[in-house]
């Protein structure tokens, strides 16, 4: 895992444009979403929800995928913020691990989410995905809010300007791929709003405190996605 620290992150062209968009409903009433870009083929699974506009958007690690951590969060996050009237998009990245080639799959999700009348949108990673979404959260004025969980550093040179808006890192104890300093830096690096909940015990997948983390989210999510106030100010050890 690559965490030299939070030294400069994008040096590349951030154009990507959105050509074609295809989708297909699944038997579970998702849709399967196919953005053809410019720079090649995005994959996002799409639970719509006919509520507020406020829409959660997640992804994952360094290999990508939909199912996030703690043995698939997010497609559980997904469908529990059907519930509260909140839509939710899950992204696979066209090059995993590739980090302004994420950043930008993250951006080009966002105008999607745009071009569908979405409202506020709430960007939850992972690892590596963390610095993922901290970032596109910086370049994007759609986003209301970031929840990084057991992110790296690479990629969060800049986190300062994430403000004003909400930032949550959330990292566990036992965190032996990435340690929990990781969280810690960044958080003493960004400015408020923010929170840090360290969760005594748990790895690096979270798998140890899943529920604890899944009522968490789903509260930072629809406090944030329904809300232009301010997240609470505060760090949990």
């Amino acid at each position: 895992m690559r965490d030299p620290g939070a030294e400069s992150d994008i040096t590349g062209d951030l154009t990507l444009d959105i050509e074609e968009v295809k989708a297909e409903r699944d038997p579970d009433g998702n849709f399967r979403i196919v953005l053809r870009t410019s720079r090649g083929d995005i994959s996002c699974v799409f639970t719509p929800c006919e509520g507020q506009p406020g829409v959660a958007l997640f992804v994952g690690g360094a290999m990508g995928g939909f199912d996030g951590p703690a043995g698939g969060i997010y497609k559980d996050l997904s469908t529990r913020l059907v519930e509260k009237g909140l839509s939710s998009l899950r992204l696979n990245y066209r090059q995993p691990g590739e980090f302004e080639e994420c950043v930008l799959d993250v951006l080009g999700a966002l105008s999607f989410v745009k071009g569908i009348g979405g409202g506020a949108v709430v960007l939850v990673g992972h690892s590596f995905g963390g610095a993922v979404v901290i970032k596109a959260g910086e370049l994007s004025p759609a986003v209301a809010a970031v929840a990084a969980l057991s992110s790296q550093r690479f990629g969060t040179s800049t986190v300062e300007n994430l403000a004003p808006r909400p930032l949550l890192l959330v990292h566990g104890t036992a965190d032996t791929v990435l340690p929990p300093q990781a969280s810690e830096d960044i958080y003493d690096r960004a400015r408020q709003p923010k929170r840090l909940t360290l969760l005594e015990g748990a790895g690096h997948g979270l798998t140890e405190s899943r529920d604890d983390l899944l009522e968490m989210l789903e509260m930072f999510i629809v406090a944030m996605a329904g809300s232009s106030e301010p997240g609470r100010n505060s760090r949990n050890n």
